[in-house]
């Protein structure tokens, strides 16, 4: 059975958090439809929330520590990206734009992403295309045309089975794109078979 690889970044600041719990939600319908298909799937969440102090460091430093950095291996060595983020005076949280910040240049070209965002009222689910779509654009991440808002009263109201479906229709498009794709274990890596420096000095050793 091949092998999926979802990085899930969530920029939930509270416990328990709604981003996470959409973000879990996103994740476990894209699992659900991978496994339809006969895919395995494996989950690298990256919780934000964890990361501020190493996030804010990487800024003003231009390095990332140790933490962070196994977080951006994560996100850009993944087959796609589940990115949900709190609204913030209408727009993506500062946290969340900060770790995508961060991100080299080029790191999320032509990856697959599910976007997703969570917020007070159902005002703000504009943010998810004035805001998020036009930052994954400038990243030029293939974003699936569903994205996926959840207010406050979407959860276990009456809207719960609107979101559902939502979230549903989303998790089937990423799950598409990701069937018509090889994953990426099988994608060339141009530095796979580069033979270590240490190694190359060695073979330089007279006998």
């Amino acid at each position: 059975m091949e092998t999926v690889t979802l990085a899930v970044v969530s920029a939930g600041l509270s416990q328990p958090s709604s981003t996470r719990l959409l973000a879990d939600r996103l994740t476990e319908a894209v699992r659900a439809e991978l496994a339809s298909a006969g895919r395995d799937v494996v989950v690298e969440l990256v919780e934000l929330r964890e990361l501020a102090h190493p996030i804010a460091d990487n800024l003003v430093t231009g390095f990332p520590g140790e933490p962070l950095r196994q977080a951006i291996d994560a996100v850009t060595g993944a087959d796609a990206v589940i990115a949900v983020t709190p609204i913030f005076s209408a727009s993506y949280s500062g946290l969340f734009k900060s770790f995508f910040d961060v991100l080299e240049q080029g790191a999320l070209a032509g990856r697959p992403a599910l976007l997703g965002a969570t917020g007070g009222t159902a005002r703000h689910s504009l943010a998810l295309d004035h805001a998020l779509r036009p930052l994954f654009a400038y990243l030029r991440a293939a974003v699936v045309p569903t994205a996926v808002y959840a207010a406050s009263e979407d959860w276990g109201g009456a809207d719960e089975n609107g979101l559902r479906q939502h979230i549903e229709r989303a998790a089937g498009e990423l799950a598409a794109v990701l069937l018509r794709q090889p994953t990426q274990a099988r994608r060339t890596d141009p530095f796979r078979d580069v033979v270590p420096f240490a190694e190359q000095l060695a073979a330089l050793k007279p006998r």
